[in-house]
């Protein structure tokens, strides 16, 4: 698999996974867990960019 495919989809993996911490943790009334997920959503989606960016440098 070529390394920006891979990071387009560990971004997206990691933004699903964030998304789902940051509800538990409203639902659950834990801000560290939310803010957390807001975290790993945030990284996800510069992850995601970063293979967007590779692709259109053809790496």
């Amino acid at each position: 698999m070529k390394s920006s495919t891979k990071d387009r989809v560990e971004g997206a993996f990691h933004e699903v996974k964030g998304a789902v911490r940051e509800s538990a943790g409203k639902l659950s009334n834990n801000p560290t867990l939310e803010a957390k997920g807001i975290g790993e959503k945030i990284a996800g989606k510069v992850q995601e960019k970063i293979g967007q960016f590779k692709k259109l440098l053809g790496k």
